[in-house]
């Protein structure tokens, strides 16, 4: 089936449908950590909650399927906008409420998941209303337009709900509890009011999308569907390896993203820089992205130019090594902030840099076949499901250990990334061989492994 042509140009919705799902995602497992943690939280409970969110993301690729089913994708597009945006604003009002924190957990989770049939309608509607071409030639602007949503959430939103507490609500800024819920009910009530314009917006210029050709008709089908793709995955030669390495290739960003920014605003007497939410903002959400970015697009450029099997292990250096930025900070604490915002930035845009391996790995080794675009999902939902499961553990860890003890136990968890880049299979052309070479497939069960 030819796609849906949409009537109106893609640059109206492809910008505003990705940044709207971004700003969900960010303020749901990123934003939320360092809202527990102004509320009093202590670095176990806020990185063990907000990391548990990730789970509907990770398992998204299961219920896609039964989305595809009934109404169109536009509808659904437009629904979990809306139930997003009452949701956004259903938690600045509870926060007012007696016990608001059990309430903002249970809230927080059922948003999730409907943030997670969001990004899937979402994405739906871009596959099937554009062609191959222009599904290309936007793809620079949905990554764009998606990372504007982590500048506006970690960076604004963050920046300005410190300034709320401080300036507004007249709060002592270095001091976390219960009278933080004033700026965040702020924050909540402006993300609820944002996220319905959009909607709004989508109303207008959203496409419905079209139907795919393998669209189930019905609950048993795509049930069907689902357990034939699972049992192609796992008939692939080497697929264990792979999914060692969709799981651990990100093992120590996982054991720093929820504590890197805990670092940055635990006071110096426990370890920590002192920040306050607008410095966390601007070094976070502004220059830290920034960085991310302009390393994607070189990471992307390197691997172009050279291939991802020669590069691979170049990539894994570069997105584990630069962690010890984390480490030198927690033994000198500086109170530079350009110090600081240079450590950040270095370890982001290295991160940035070597993450490009990650997804072109998942793309031409894991994905190729039948079912390439679950089996793409099947690999990113085991790196969201790392990055929950570190998570997790993180904050606890943390406190058992201390800052610097625990950012040497992060350089100690890069080994295994190291491990399985090296063991890698390759049974698919990265685009560098020889058109004589690419030619001779690789007999099954014969995994062609890294070598650094």
């Amino acid at each position: 089936m030819p796609p849906n042509r949409p009537s109106t140009s893609p640059l109206l919705w492809v910008p505003t449908g990705y940044f709207t799902m971004a700003l969900a995602y960010v303020m749901l497992t990123s934003v939320s950590s360092i809202m527990f943690k102004n509320l009093g939280m202590d670095n176990g409970q806020a990185a063990g909650y907000s990391s548990m969110l990730i789970f509907a993301y990770t398992i998204k690729p299961l219920f896609a399927p039964f989305v595809d089913m009934y109404r169109t994708k536009k509808f659904f597009v437009l629904a979990t906008q809306l139930l997003l945006a009452l949701g956004f604003g259903a938690i600045a009002l509870a926060m007012a409420m007696p016990g608001a924190m059990a309430l903002l957990v249970a809230m927080f989770v059922l948003m999730s998941f409907i943030g997670a049939t969001q990004d899937i309608a979402s994405d739906g509607v871009y596959v099937t209303s554009l062609d191959s071409r222009s599904q290309s030639l936007y793809c620079g602007i949905q990554s764009l337009s998606w990372n504007v949503g982590p500048i506006v959430a970690s960076g604004g939103l963050v920046y300005l709900s410190g300034r709320l507490h401080a300036d507004v609500f007249g709060h002592d800024p270095k001091t976390f509890g219960p009278e933080w819920m004033d700026a965040w009910r702020v924050i909540f009530i402006i993300v609820a009011v944002l996220t319905l314009v959009m909607m709004a917006w989508h109303v207008r210029v959203m496409p419905d999308g079209a139907r795919a050709p393998d669209t189930p008709s019905s609950a048993a089908e795509a049930r069907r569907i689902l357990v034939d793709a699972f049992r192609t995955l796992f008939a692939k030669p080497g697929v264990w390896l792979m999914i060692a390495f969709a799981f651990l290739f990100r093992l120590s960003v996982g054991f720093l993203e929820k504590i890197g920014p805990f670092f940055m605003v635990d006071p110096v007497a426990k370890g920590g820089l002192g920040l306050s939410n607008e410095q966390l903002g601007i070094i976070y959400g502004t220059y830290g992205l920034a960085a991310v970015l302009l390393g994607s697009l070189l990471g992307g450029w390197f691997v172009a130019r050279r291939g991802l099997k020669s590069t691979l292990f170049t990539l894994c250096c570069a997105i584990n090594i630069p962690n010890a930025t984390f480490l030198v900070m927690s033994i000198y604490q500086p109170d530079s902030l350009l110090a600081i915002s240079a450590g950040v930035v270095i370890e982001k845009f290295f991160f940035g840099f070597g993450a490009v391996g990650f997804m072109i790995y998942l793309m031409q080794q894991l994905a190729p076949g039948k079912y390439a675009t679950t089996h793409y999902a099947f690999g990113t939902g085991l790196m969201g499901l790392c990055g929950m499961v570190t998570g997790v553990l993180s904050g606890h860890l943390q406190q058992m250990m201390g800052y610097v003890p625990y950012f040497i136990f992060v350089m100690v968890a890069t080994i295994p990334s190291f491990i399985v880049c090296w063991k890698a299979p390759f049974h698919h052309d990265d685009g560098m061989q020889d058109p004589a070479q690419a030619a001779k497939p690789e007999p099954d069960g014969a995994p062609s492994g890294y070598s650094a």
